[in-house]
């Protein structure tokens, strides 16, 4: 008899082990999106003025691209990570189009992933997106009003949402650490299945205040938050490491535009400002930091060159979670073999839109709407336009190479935007008295 018993208590264990050994099988995604913040603001990218020891860790010990590109305000940007679709095809073009498109019309990451079994949250700003995360497939959710809040001293402060229910914002009580804490609950309740956490980050946008860290007599309170959300990302490792994910935890940070027109200024790197800035069409608009780090799998403390846009994130986290099948077209380029560290066939070219404006980019290189070719060897700190009558071979070549992409994808062939041409507003200027706050 207890032959027997030991028999059957080993066949049922094993058959538990190789349910949670194959559960585990499926890699877990965690992706932070950092708010209004540029390229030049990161350490490891070469910031002067800023320190970010945490998110440079990540670089120094996973990938770290130097030419990603998304859309230079958040709305757009954030449509085209979550649905791996250029604007013209969601119409996700400016701020106001953006929350216009509804789960039957755009599929969005989570709802890929759940039916590969996956747990999907978030935590942090919904911003112009539409409707509830809810509706786009994530299981739980922390929202709050507009951008930038952290305390509720600010008008759209007061409260915030938790899954459909309005909770008050208590006294004292700091929004990023409740999204913090959020993402720590969610990492330790779902630590034995598969989950993706889209962690959209308050920090840094405006209106900027003190942390819970400043001193009362702070000269600096921008450079205060980037270090305040720099120890979020930290702590947040710290917890991924203790639970023993990281070697089955693919984690990326990224920018979702570039540094907001009151900071680019001092956004430099080697005494340099980057040109263009949030909401422009220059390289400091949509270039953004975005780094990869999977313990074991990305090599360790590269950097590439190659060129990648927002529309990639989709199609990678549908290749490392093994969904095969994705139910629209995606203009996304899995770059799961970048980070891996292994030859690709990704394409050498992004592309980038705003409102009526868009560009496709290659080394050296960019095409826009206007049939302008800018020479790029000195970006991101200056575009040169190349003259339409020049005779340069490589010039030449290269507007031929871009024109053919911008062609093929034909961007005025699709959802034309409706708004007054700067990204911020739709439906032309009727909608130009909106708050700032909804503009950025």
């Amino acid at each position: 008899f207890f032959v027997l018993l030991a028999i059957c208590s080993f066949f049922t264990y094993a058959q538990t082990a190789k349910t949670v050994t194959a559960t585990k099988a499926k890699p877990n995604i965690v992706f932070i999106l950092a708010d209004d913040y540029g390229y030049a603001e990161v350490g490891c990218y070469g910031s002067d003025k800023y320190k970010t020891p945490n998110i440079d860790k990540l670089a120094k010990t996973g990938l770290q691209f130097n030419h990603c590109y998304t859309g230079a305000l958040c709305g757009p940007s954030r449509a085209m990570i979550l649905t791996g679709r250029y604007a013209f095809r969601t119409g996700a073009t400016n701020q106001d189009a953006t929350g216009k498109f509804t789960p039957q019309q755009e599929t969005m990451i989570p709802a890929m992933l759940k039916k590969a079994g996956y747990t999907s949250a978030s935590y942090g700003k919904w911003g112009q997106l539409p409707l509830s995360p809810s509706e786009f497939g994530f299981d739980d959710y922390l929202t709050f009003r507009g951008s930038g809040i952290y305390w509720n001293t600010q008008a759209k402060g007061k409260d915030y949402f938790v899954n459909g229910k309005t909770v008050p914002l208590n006294d004292g009580e700091y929004m990023p650490n409740l999204m913090h804490d959020k993402a720590v609950n969610f990492l330790i309740k779902n630590k034995n299945k598969p989950f993706f956490l889209y962690y959209p980050l308050s920090h840094v946008h405006g209106e900027i205040l003190p942390t819970p860290e400043s001193k009362h007599d702070s000269k600096n309170l921008y450079a205060e938050n980037i270090t305040y959300m720099d120890k979020l990302v930290g702590k947040l490792m710290t917890t991924l490491d203790s639970l023993k994910l990281l070697e089955n935890t693919l984690i990326i940070f990224m920018g979702d535009n570039g540094t907001a027109k009151p900071f680019s200024d001092a956004a430099t790197i080697n005494g340099k400002r980057l040109i263009g800035e949030k909401g422009s069409m220059k390289e400091g608009g949509g270039l953004v930091p975005f780094i990869a780090y999977w313990k074991g799998v990305t090599p360790v403390g590269k950097k590439t060159e190659a060129f990648i846009d927002a529309s990639d994130v989709l199609p990678t986290i549908m290749e490392v979670a093994g969904v095969k099948s994705i139910p629209q077209k995606v203009d996304g380029e899995s770059i799961l073999s970048y980070i891996k560290g292994k030859p690709s066939t990704h394409r050498k070219w992004a592309y980038n839109q705003l409102a009526g404006m868009w560009y496709v980019r290659e080394d050296n290189w960019k095409l826009n709407e206007k049939g302008e070719l800018f020479d790029m060897t000195q970006a991101p700190f200056d575009e040169i336009l190349v003259p339409t009558d020049s005779k340069n071979v490589e010039a030449i070549a290269a507007r031929t190479r871009l024109q053919n992409v911008l062609t093929k994808l034909n961007p005025a062939g699709g959802i034309v935007d409706d708004g007054d041409g700067t990204g911020r507003h739709g439906g032309k200027a009727k909608n130009k008295s909106k708050s700032k706050e909804d503009d950025n």
